[in-house]
């Protein structure tokens, strides 16, 4: 899709009501919707991130960008996510941590994002984090500096092959929780997207499709 013609589905994007918890179980390993099942977030005192979903122009073209996490002693190793991080008492509140780790993480700086939209809190049992995603539009090319000691690598996904459901598959993996276990996917540049990243871009899809059927 040509960027301009993005930008004039924008406004309508805003109104738009969050599926929420369908859009996510669309993409949500079943071990992770038995999770999830009663969850009492109180009680978990979860540790607070927020993340940045950027749609920016490429050649004309509208992408959306990705990082890939470096290889560390963790849970979230080398996984595929969006820019973002932990939420600091200094931040004013979840956007500017979503804004500020974006600019850490991959050199944008906040005044090239315009947020349009918070969507649904995103809870990850096995590093106990609630994740606040936003989605953000910068109306100008970019170039990404990644922080080499937190990202290994950038992922430029065009909205096209973003919308294609042909990138949806279902994975063996081994987890945090089980080994060769059966989840739902995107194959993303060869990438296998999965989990709370999948689930978070399962939001997203639908509410862009909700958009641009709306406007056809």
């Amino acid at each position: 899709m040509d960027f301009q013609d993005f930008l004039q589905y924008v406004p309508d994007l805003i109104p738009v009501e969050l599926p929420a918890v369908a859009s996510h179980m669309k993409m949500a390993p079943k071990e992770r919707m038995e999770s999830l099942k009663n969850l009492d977030l109180k009680q978990q005192n979860p540790r607070i991130a927020a993340v940045m979903m950027l749609f920016y122009p490429k050649d004309g073209k509208v992408h959306l960008v990705l990082i890939v996490r470096n290889a560390y002693n963790g849970v979230h190793s080398a996984q595929i996510a969006f820019p973002g991080g932990k939420y600091e008492t200094t931040d004013a509140d979840y956007e500017e941590t979503a804004l500020r780790e974006t600019h850490e993480e991959v050199g944008v700086a906040p005044e090239k994002i315009e947020v349009i939209k918070q969507f649904t809190p995103m809870y990850i049992p096995p590093s106990n984090f609630l994740v606040h995603p936003y989605l953000g539009i910068s109306k100008e090319e970019l170039s990404f500096y990644p922080d080499i000691r937190e990202v290994a690598d950038i992922i430029e996904l065009p909205l096209s092959v973003f919308l294609n459901d042909e990138i949806i598959i279902e994975a063996t993996l081994s987890t945090s929780y089980a080994n060769n276990v059966s989840v739902p996917a995107f194959n993303i540049q060869n990438h296998i997207v999965w989990g709370a990243t999948a689930m978070i871009l399962s939001e997203l899809r639908d509410v862009l499709k909700i958009t641009f059927d709306g406007k056809s």
